[in-house]
């Protein structure tokens, strides 16, 4: 059992970990760091973490494991805050949706690599944001990706393996460039869509919700994820989240052009195609 985990934001994703960590007693004690004092203090009445401090050299004196679990564009800046206080012993990581990002900003703050900060990024999350919808069972079952760099330690890497794993999820490992392409195409690019189709249905009828049925509903739900990480997301998932919206236009215009030539046959196609493909997925 280790003895501190730290815990750098306790939002949905830091929370749940938070929980998850308690819940399969892998630490005697789950530390929260963050900017709000008295969202931290609710999140110690609330049982999502034993101790917290807005002094982030207080917050990493002792621990054995620190997860940065922040919107990916505060990285730089949070990394600057904890380097005077990093022991050589730490197992560092995060939860964040880029990776390549976390490799430029610690490039950025140590003049090239952080031997013990391993990337990391759980495949899991609600549509919804904050501690108060935290879960202790978030990760069951889902993938957490692991993009170890070149000078990390081979036993701190089997170290933050076992904790993904110990809280139910199953870790597959990658490189960062390919992370960042394959969730550019199977989560940024879908919240992307969603996006732009409230923001369109809302500008063609602002009524337009009243009506919609439960697809529209279903679609559109991850439109409500949270405003500050998917901006930072974009911004640092550019180049693969544009070539995927323009890949997708493509498709788009496949689509526009069987409708408009009236081609039953090529719609058909389209449509089957689409059910077989997400049909195998749920079986």
């Amino acid at each position: 059992m280790m003895k501190k985990v730290c815990i750098i934001g306790i939002g949905l994703i830091g929370g749940s970990l938070a929980k998850a960590i308690k819940k399969t007693h892998q630490s005697e004690i789950v530390f929260g760091f963050g900017r709000d004092r008295s969202r931290l203090e609710k999140a110690q009445k609330d049982n999502v973490i034993d101790q917290y401090s807005t002094d982030i050299g207080e917050a990493l004196d002792g621990a054995n494991m620190v997860i940065i679990a922040t919107p990916v564009g505060s990285y730089e800046s949070i990394l600057k805050e904890m380097k005077p206080h990093i022991a050589t012993n730490m197992v560092i990581s995060d939860v964040g949706s880029t990776k390549v990002s976390v490799i430029e900003a610690i490039k950025a703050v140590f003049d090239g690599t952080l031997d013990n900060f391993i990337p990391a990024h759980p495949i899991a999350g609600k549509e919804k944001s904050g501690f108060e919808v935290s879960d202790d069972d978030l990760f069951a079952n889902k993938k957490v990706i692991i993009t170890p760099l070149e000078n990390n330690n081979s036993e701190s890497i089997k170290i933050l393996t076992k904790m993904w794993e110990r809280v139910g999820a199953e870790v597959d490992f990658m490189t960062p460039k390919s992370h960042d392409d394959l969730l550019g195409m199977t989560s940024h690019l879908p919240h992307m869509l969603a996006f732009s189709l409230v923001n369109y249905l809302i500008s063609q009828h602002p009524e337009a919700s009243v009506y919609a049925a439960g697809g529209f509903k279903d679609f559109s739900r991850i439109a409500s994820g949270d405003a500050i990480m998917w901006r930072d997301i974009c911004l640092h998932n550019r180049d693969s989240i544009i070539a995927h919206i323009k890949g997708y236009q493509e498709s788009l215009n496949t689509l526009v052009d069987a409708i408009d030539s009236q081609n039953e046959k090529q719609l058909e196609t389209l449509f089957r195609k689409a059910k077989n493909t997400r049909d195998s997925w749920i079986d």
